[in-house]
């Protein structure tokens, strides 16, 4: 069983030293007296939990700058579908590879992420890069039933697929969203997340024009169309939920539903900037954060948007007291942890062992009176020094091995693929 202890590093305006056996946080305190195969100097150094991106598409680092300053369905019907529906095995490895190397390199540790094609590639990619993955293949059939049919059967693939896996990797049921997916099917999915003990992942109610169209085809809000289907549960998380009155939030509250705020992409793509939150955390919904894609918010940089999640509460309300550093520190570590089921977004003993140690001998930490707040307010993601997820380092020094094959051909395939 492997070892790591971290000596002398600033946990909660203290030093002390943490001791990782095998995945796990076994010990933290003052000069502990173990033996370990690894030390890390932690000196000048602060430890917090590894981040939680809530919702992504990690193969789309590749259409990076691909189709930007478009309207949000213009830009995926004329840009991103056209290309991925070019996308090889190959492709959707190595892009995936450079969104886990981009992760890792700002702090991140878990993604949620949710992808149309090659599902394997995705799982393979994060799996050999080590961090954790919800990865869920697309699911959807735009209203018609022969495409119901291979969504079903590809998604059951899928599933017998995830053995070989290791524990890092786990699978959801990820239909896209309600204008891409039959009321049959969304249906379905809720039934096969039940059978599988599964997450649900879904886009909803990103823009006015996804809710006026519902309103239009179905005659509800989104959020009540899901309600009418009889799919709002405790397994289900919702990308985006901008578009959502006060009814709406009382029955995501009553079913436990989770949500991701994805500020950068929501801002990009005008798909608005009133994100409830303070309506949703006082009905006690659990809120996190996500990137969402590169092609929608170009990085993924989990510390950068919990500062523009933070600001737009500030700035849309007229309240500078909302929405603090801290809060925002939660929605990427504990609520994020709370939504994907895992026992993380703590530093604490028992808990597996995903940490990141940031670098505080910078200039965005100095002067360090609050350093949470400048974590979220004056740093970003290039203060992690090191990253540990499952008791493994993936990057020390900020360095992580294999950097330039995957900027290499993460870029010749992106170049190949807008060539096709």
């Amino acid at each position: 069983m492997t070892s790591i202890l971290i000596k002398n590093v600033w946990l909660d305006r203290d030093t002390v030293d943490i001791f990782i056996e095998g995945n796990i946080i076994r010990n933290i305190g003052k000069n502990l007296d173990v033996n370990a195969q690894q030390t890390i100097d932690g000196s000048r150094k602060a430890v917090i939990p590894g981040l939680i991106n809530g919702h992504g598409h990690a193969a789309m680092t590749l259409f990076r700058g691909w189709g930007d300053d478009m309207p949000l369905e213009q830009w995926l019907h004329d840009r991103i579908w056209p290309r991925e529906a070019k996308m090889t095995e190959e492709d959707v490895y190595w892009g995936v590879k450079l969104a886990c190397l981009e992760m890792i390199k700002t702090g991140t540790t878990c993604a949620n992420d949710m992808y149309a094609m090659f599902n394997n590639a995705t799982a393979q990619a994060a799996t050999d890069m080590g961090i954790r993955m919800v990865a869920a293949p697309t699911i959807w059939d735009f209203f018609d039933k022969k495409n119901a049919g291979a969504a079903k059967k590809q998604t059951l693939q899928y599933i017998k697929d995830a053995q070989k896996y290791n524990s890092r990797i786990t699978f959801a049921a990820a239909p896209h969203a309600i204008y891409t997916v039959s009321s049959e099917l969304l249906q379905w999915s809720h039934d096969f997340a039940n059978d599988h003990n599964l997450l649900i992942h879904l886009h909803l109610a990103e823009s006015r024009t996804e809710h006026d169209n519902a309103v239009q085809q179905f005659g509800l809000s989104p959020v009540r169309y899901l309600h009418k289907l009889g799919i709002l549960s405790p397994r289900l998380i919702l990308a985006h939920a901008v578009w959502l009155d006060e009814e709406e939030i009382k029955m995501l509250a009553d079913h436990e539903v989770k949500v991701v705020h994805n500020p950068n992409s929501n801002l990009k793509m005008a798909s608005g900037y009133q994100f409830k939150y303070m309506e949703m955390k006082h009905a006690g919904i659990t809120i996190g954060l996500g990137t969402d894609g590169c092609a929608s918010s170009n990085n993924l940089d989990l510390i950068e948007t919990m500062k523009t999640a933070s600001l737009l509460q500030k700035a849309w309300r007229y309240d500078p007291t909302l929405f603090s550093a801290q809060e925002a520190l939660d929605c990427v570590t504990i609520n994020g942890a709370k939504m994907l089921r895992l026992h993380t977004g703590k530093i604490e003993t028992g808990r597996l062992a995903d940490l990141c140690l940031i670098d505080i001998n910078c200039a965005a930490f100095t002067p360090n009176f609050d350093f949470v707040s400048n974590l979220v307010y004056a740093a970003n993601g290039s203060c992690v020094d090191t990253v540990i997820c499952d008791g493994r380092i993936l990057m020390q020094n900020k360095q992580v091995p294999g950097e330039q094959e995957i900027l290499d051909r993460a870029a010749a395939a992106a170049y190949r693929l807008m060539k096709k």
